[in-house]
């Protein structure tokens, strides 16, 4: 969409709406949407990491052997990306605010009814109902987060939306300590339910469709300049003189094959691949860590802690990423933090009995994963057009959720075939290196094909 302001002089002067936003300071209602997009990723986080705390009590409650939860672990990630993937293209067609709205509501309800489950088959079932709903909203709130974002500070600001998850990893980790020895499991998913229903009612009050989405569609000009006025208010003195344009012919079929095209196609897969591996770590972190320290002697509250300091040092690694990457570049600092990871990981291995190490290692583990994950995100935001954005984030982080699939179910088919917890969190190291060699290998990407260049307008 265009936007096309007619001066006195009858002169007409072409803008985006994209140049409004890049070139006006940062109003409250920019500020009020990122807020919105964080609160949804904060209840995403806090539900995903739920039955990775409550694995072991579930277990005993219900007489499930905790090695067979490998596939429950598993059951809400495949929903999750069943749902990046069809959230994405949905968004991009119909809209960004309602597929967000009605993913926090499918999170409310299947979270609530998982404290009601009473067998395996219960569980399943319902981790993989929620997981729609985790999966639906993440990708949709990053692209409205972004076409609401200003250019020169985009790579901060939706590094910084990214602390949701893990702030909601670790009020899930602390609540889970304190509620689970009074009110039991039970608890803590009636709180996991409650949290994402009353969101949902704030987001159909405040939260605001993308003005960049509407500007695909001529019909939609008065909503794009009430939108605009709440980020430009000398637009609405001069509404009269101001009319819109598309600026570029809409895209026929199904915006999977955009992702593709128009020298696309090598920097998507080199988003694919580290998402796929990273998400894999981090998901056999979260959901088998309490039990490998389990096995090792510590207690079950012990692990849980220890999962959620990884989960704090999320938040830092996510607050702090987008700094990082503005001035020192993407490919340097994801560079440095797989190289990090892959050792900080073996040496969690070797030192997994020491209650102090462990919470420092996992701590900075969490630094480095969760803040490489909201470095990922930030750069597929970046890297599509608003056109196909939803979409593109969706499938990177949909291919990166097979990865969060497999890695659960093989550390549990590991711990079947009888290896030691330690040799469990030894083969993590495996995949950062492999995250580390596809970033290395973006030097055959050829200019606008790498989606690690600098951050447009940082």
């Amino acid at each position: 969409m265009e936007v096309s302001e007619v001066t006195s002089n009858d002169q007409t002067r072409i803008s985006t709406v994209s140049d409004i936003i890049d070139s006006r300071p940062l109003s409250r209602f920019q500020i009020r949407t990122i807020l919105l997009g964080g609160l949804v990723l904060f209840a995403d986080g806090f539900d995903a990491q739920t039955i990775g705390f409550l694995a072991t009590p579930i277990a005993e409650s219900r007489g499930i052997p905790v090695t067979a939860f490998g596939p429950i672990f598993s059951a809400s990630l495949i929903g999750l990306m069943i749902a990046a993937m069809l959230a994405g293209p949905i968004a991009d067609r119909w809209g960004r605010k309602w597929p967000i709205i009605f993913s926090t509501l499918a999170l409310a309800l299947f979270s609530l009814l998982t404290a009601f489950s009473a067998s395996f088959n219960q569980l399943l079932i319902l981790r993989f109902l929620t997981g729609l709903g985790l999966g639906g909203a993440l990708p949709t709130v990053v692209a409205l987060s972004s076409e609401y974002v200003p250019a020169r500070l985009k790579a901060v600001l939706v590094s910084v939306l990214f602390c949701g998850l893990p702030v909601g990893g670790f009020v899930c980790g602390m609540l889970s300590s304190a509620l689970l020895p009074v009110w039991g499991w039970q608890s803590v998913f009636y709180i996991g339910g409650a949290l994402p229903f009353l969101l949902s009612l704030l987001l159909i009050a405040l939260l605001p469709e993308s003005a960049q989405f509407l500007s695909q569609r001529v019909e939609n000009s008065g909503k794009i300049a009430k939108l605009l006025n709440a980020i430009a208010p000398e637009i609405a003195a001069d509404s009269d003189k101001i009319s819109f344009a598309a600026p570029e012919a809409a895209r026929k079929g199904l915006p999977v094959k955009y992702l593709f095209t128009d020298g696309r196609a090598l920097g998507t897969v080199l988003l694919w691949i580290p998402n796929f591996m990273n998400l894999l770590l981090m998901y056999v972190i979260l959901n088998w860590l309490p039990a490998l320290l389990r096995a090792s002697g510590m207690s079950v509250s012990d692990g849980v802690t220890a999962t959620s300091f990884f989960s704090l040092g999320g938040i830092l690694g996510t607050l702090g990423e987008g700094f990082l990457m503005k001035y020192a570049g993407p490919r340097r600092i994801l560079l440095a933090e797989f190289g990090l990871c892959s050792l900080l990981t073996a040496s969690l291995a070797m030192m997994a009995t020491s209650w102090t190490i462990v919470i420092i290692l996992t701590f900075l583990l969490g630094f480095l994963v969760i803040g490489a994950q909201a470095g990922l995100n930030v750069l597929a935001a970046n890297f599509y057009p608003t056109a196909i954005r939803s979409t593109g984030v969706g499938w990177v982080l949909g291919i990166g959720r097979i990865g969060s699939i497999a890695g659960p179910v093989l550390a549990g088919a590991l711990l079947s075939m009888e290896w030691q917890s330690w040799q469990v969190l030894l083969a993590g190291a495996v995949p950062a290196l492999f995250a580390l060699g596809a970033i290395l290998s973006d030097r055959r990407a050829p200019g606008r094909e790498s989606p690690y260049k600098p951050i447009s307008g940082s």
